[in-house]
C-alpha cells in the first residue's frame, strides 16, 4: 500500500470511527465549554489563530516569553484558549530558554482540569524537514508522551494553498510531516486566518476537538501532577532568589553611586559592542545612539560611529560576532584580530565593553565558554569593565530579567559574576523610552568608578604576540619611515608622489607618470598599523622604498584591490604583475596577519636592476582552486 493510498485509507477508518462514535452517544458529544491550548513555533501562526477561532483580536502578535489565556463564546460553545510560547523553529529543547520550557509545563494547568485539545500550529508556506519535526517533538515531549492522543495538527496560511488540496501538500512534503501526523493519530485542520468571515472553518476544527475527545474516552488532557507540581515548587524558589538578586543589585548600585563625585559624571563615554552573531549588537548600538547608524547587515570589520546622547559624546565600536557555539579556536583569525583592534579604535581605550546576550534564547555551557573564550583575547583584566546587555528585552513582558538569570541557571549566573553582576535589559524596539539608555550610561559610569576612574587599556604584549615577532613589527617600521623619506618624496621636482583611495580601490600615482589603481570594484581598504603605541591607517599597502625605482624611465608603483595585490612598472616593456585574481584581502592585513610574512630583505642592484620583491601570495594566502589554474598560470609567464 502506497503512503498515499494509506492516509487515504486512515481518513476513511477516521470518519467511521466519527459516525460511530456520533451514532452510540448523539448530542452528548457536543461539548458547551472547550478547553484549548496553541503549541508552535515562532511565527507559525499561533496569535493570528487564537483570534480567528474567537472571531476578535484577543492575542497580541507580537512575541511573548509567558502563556496567555483568553475566553469567548463561538458556535454555542464557552471557548478557553491558552496560547503557549514558541520556540525558535529549528531549536531543540535544549537550545530553548529554561522559562519557556517552564511556560510550556504551565499553558496544560491554564485551563483546568486540562485541556480537551492541543493544537500543533504549523505553517503550510514553509518546508518541514528533519530539524522542525525534532523540535516540535521534543518540545511536546515536555508535556509527556500521552500528549500526542491529544494533538491535532492545524495547518496555517491555507490561503497559500490555492488548488492544492492539504492531502498533496502532506505527500508532497515527505516522510517528516508524514511521521509527525502518525503521532497526531493523523488528526490535522487547515486554517485561513486571513479568511475570518468563513465561519464554517472554525466549526470544523471545534467538531474534530469534539471527536477527540471521543476518540479518547471523553478525556481532556491531564499532565502528570508530580512533573507540574515539581516545576512550580523550583519556580517559586527561582522567584524568591530573583528578588535577592534584585535587591542585593539595587544596594551595590545605590553605594557606588553615594562614593561617586559629579567629576565622575563622564562628559565623554567609549563603549565597544561584543556579542555572537545575531545577538543584537547593531540594534543596540543604534538604540543607544538614537538613529540608523550601524548597518544590521553581518559585517568582518570593527564598525565605529559617534553620537550626542543625554549630554555625553558617545563613541560605540561594533566588533564582528562569532557563531554562537564555537570556541576561540573555531572563530578565524582575522575575527580574533578584529576583537583585538576594537578597543584601539576608541584611543585611550573604551570605558565599558557591552556583552550582547539575547533573552529569547537558551544560554548554556557552550555559548558560555564561546563567550568567555572571545573576550578572553582582551586580557583577564576586561572582565571589570563588562556589562553585559540583554536584548530583546520586550519579549519578557511581566517576567523581570532577574527571574529569567535565576530560571537559566549556573552558565548565565557565572558568566554574570565574572562581570561584578553588571548587567541591563534593551528593548531595541522601543527606541522612544529614553530612559533605557540613560540607566545604561549610568551603569556604564558606575562602572569606570568601581575601576578608580581608569578605562579599559589592553596589554600591548598581547597585541604583539597576536601580530607576530617583535623584529617583523621592527621591519615594517622601518619600511614605512624609508617609505616617507624616499619614496613618496620623488626623485626631483618635476614628478611627485601621491598616495590615496578611491570608492574602487587604493592607489598611487606619480606625475609624469601613469597612474595605477588597485581595482574597478573593490571597496575603499584601510590598512591598520600600530606606532607609538597609536593606531594610524593608511589607504594603500606600505613596501619597501626599492619598489620605487631609481629613475624617471623606469618606475613601480604598487597598489591593492579586491582580487589580490599588484605592482606596475611604467616602462614600455613592462607590464602588472597580479598575485591573484581571486583571493580576498583583508582590510587589516598589514596590522596583523601580514607582519609574519614580511621578506627578511630588498635587494636592489644599480647594474643589474633586479629586485627580490616578496611573493605577494605569501602576504595574502589563499587556497588555490582547480578553477584559477589557467589564471596562475598567466602570472607565471
Amino acid at each position: 500500500m502506497t503512503a498515499r493510498k494509506y492516509r487515504h485509507y486512515i481518513a476513511d477508518l477516521t470518519h467511521i470511527k466519527k459516525c460511530v462514535l456520533f451514532s452510540v452517544s448523539g448530542e452528548a458529544q457536543h461539548l458547551s465549554n472547550l478547553r484549548i491550548v496553541l503549541m508552535g513555533y515562532r511565527g507559525a501562526g499561533k496569535s493570528s489563530s487564537g483570534n480567528t477561532i474567537l472571531g476578535r483580536e484577543e492575542f497580541d502578535l507580537k512575541t511573548s516569553a509567558q502563556c496567555v489565556r483568553r475566553h469567548g463564546e463561538v458556535a454555542d460553545r464557552h471557548i478557553t484558549v491558552i496560547e503557549a510560547p514558541g520556540w525558535w523553529r529549528n531549536h531543540t529543547v535544549e537550545k530553548s530558554p529554561e522559562i519557556l520550557k517552564q511556560e510550556i509545563l504551565l499553558s496544560v494547568s491554564l485551563c483546568p482540569p486540562g485541556p480537551h485539545a492541543v493544537l500543533l500550529i504549523i505553517d503550510v508556506d514553509s518546508r518541514f524537514k528533519e530539524t522542525e519535526r525534532k523540535a516540535v517533538q521534543d518540545h511536546l515531549d515536555l508535556l509527556i508522551e500521552r500528549v500526542w492522543s491529544h494533538t491535532i495538527v492545524l495547518f496555517t496560511r491555507g490561503d497559500s494553498l490555492l488548488d492544492t488540496s492539504i492531502e498533496q501538500h502532506i505527500e508532497s512534503e515527505g516522510q517528516d510531516l508524514q511521521q509527525l501526523l502518525d503521532k497526531c493519530g493523523n488528526r490535522y485542520h487547515v486554517l485561513n486566518n486571513l479568511n475570518r468571515s468563513d465561519d464554517t472553518q472554525i466549526k470544523e476544527l471545534l467538531e474534530k476537538i469534539e471527536e477527540t475527545v471521543a476518540q479518547n474516552n471523553g478525556c481532556h488532557f491531564e499532565i502528570d501532577r508530580k512533573i507540574l507540581q515539581k516545576m512550580k515548587e523550583r519556580r517559586r524558589a527561582e522567584e524568591e532568589r530573583a528578588e535577592e538578586r534584585m535587591k542585593r543589585m539595587k544596594k551595590q548600585r545605590d553605594d557606588i553611586r553615594s562614593q561617586m563625585s559629579d567629576a565622575q559624571n563622564l562628559s565623554d563615554l567609549r563603549i565597544v559592542l561584543m556579542g555572537y552573531r545575531g545577538a543584537g549588537k547593531s540594534s543596540s548600538g543604534n538604540t543607544i545612539l538614537g538613529r540608523e547608524e550601524f548597518d544590521l547587515k553581518r559585517s568582518a570589520q570593527c564598525v565605529r560611529r559617534h553620537g550626542e546622547v543625554a549630554d555625553r559624546h558617545i563613541t560605540v565600536i561594533e566588533a564582528p560576532g562569532w557563531w554562537k557555539n564555537h570556541t576561540v579556536e573555531k572563530s578565524p583569525e582575522i575575527l580574533k584580530q578584529e576583537i583585538l583592534l576594537s578597543v584601539f579604535l576608541c584611543p585611550p581605550g573604551p570605558h565599558a565593553v557591552l556583552l550582547i546576550i539575547r533573552v529569547d534564547s537558551g544560554f548554556k555551557k557552550t555559548e558560555r565558554k564561546a563567550v568567555q573564550d572571545h573576550l578572553d583575547l582582551l586580557s583577564k583584566r576586561v572582565w571589570s569593565h563588562t556589562i553585559v546587555l540583554f536584548t530583546h528585552g520586550d519579549s519578557l513582558l511581566d517576567t523581570s530579567i532577574e527571574q529569567h538569570i535565576e530560571s537559566e541557571g549556573q552558565d548565565l549566573q557565572r558568566l554574570l559574576d565574572k562581570c561584578g553582576n553588571r548587567y541591563h535589559v534593551l528593548n531595541n524596539h522601543n527606541r522612544s523610552d529614553d530612559t533605557q539608555i540613560k540607566e545604561l550610561l549610568e551603569k556604564i559610569e558606575e562602572t569606570v568608578a568601581q575601576n578608580n576612574g581608569r578605562h579599559f587599556e589592553m596589554d600591548r604584549k598581547i597585541l604583539q604576540e597576536m601580530n607576530g615577532r617583535k623584529k617583523a613589527e621592527e621591519r615594517l617600521d622601518k619600511w614605512r619611515k624609508d617609505i616617507r623619506s624616499q619614496t613618496m618624496s620623488g626623485d626631483d621636482g618635476s614628478d611627485s608622489w601621491s598616495l590615496g583611495s578611491s570608492a574602487y580601490g587604493s592607489f598611487r600615482s606619480r606625475s609624469g607618470a601613469e597612474t595605477v589603481f588597485s581595482s574597478s570594484r573593490s571597496r575603499d581598504s584601510s590598512h591598520t598599523s600600530y606606532e607609538s603605541g597609536n593606531i594610524k591607517r593608511y589607504n594603500s599597502i606600505e613596501f619597501p622604498p626599492d619598489m620605487s625605482g631609481d629613475e624617471r624611465s623606469d618606475t613601480w608603483s604598487v597598489g591593492s584591490s579586491a582580487y589580490g595585490s599588484f605592482r606596475s612598472r611604467s616602462s614600455a616593456d613592462s607590464g602588472s604583475v597580479f598575485s591573484s585574481s581571486r583571493s580576498k584581502v583583508s582590510s587589516h592585513s598589514s596590522g596583523f596577519g601580514s607582519l609574519q610574512s614580511i621578506p627578511e630583505s630588498v635587494e636592489h642592484s644599480e647594474t643589474k636592476r633586479t629586485f627580490a620583491l616578496p611573493k605577494i601570495s605569501k602576504l595574502f594566502p589563499r587556497r588555490v582552486k582547480k578553477d584559477d589554474k589557467h589564471e596562475e598560470d598567466a602570472e607565471k609567464t
